[in-house]
């Protein structure tokens, strides 16, 4: 299950995680981050216990998406130990975000 990232649990949830964090920065007025989101929530389901992957709403929690310089979504940015790992634009096929998943594994 897909976690919900706010800009008040941002630092804890996803910098200061033990397991790679995928961050899908969403809104829900977006069509294309309507698409996404059962696919995160299948690899979610596939990567429990492994990869946590959330989302975090980009106009209620502007802070954080300002300083990840969120510019268009859907934007899927993975982290691993406070860093950026990797990031991925826009409607994304499955396997490719996977293969991104792959990368902290």
């Amino acid at each position: 299950m897909t976690k919900v990232f706010t800009d008040g649990n941002f630092e804890e949830e996803v910098l200061k995680s033990d397991k790679p964090v995928l961050v899908d920065f969403y809104a829900d007025w977006c069509g294309p981050c309507k698409m996404m989101a059962p696919v995160l929530e299948t690899l979610s389901n596939q990567y429990e216990g492994k990869i946590v992957i959330g989302k975090l709403n980009v106009d209620e929690n502007s802070e954080t998406a300002s300083r990840y310089q969120v510019r268009s979504i859907p934007y899927m940015v993975l982290f691993q130990n406070g860093q950026v790992v990797d990031s991925l634009l826009g409607l994304t096929p499955a396997e490719s975000v996977e293969a991104v998943l792959k990368k902290v594994l």
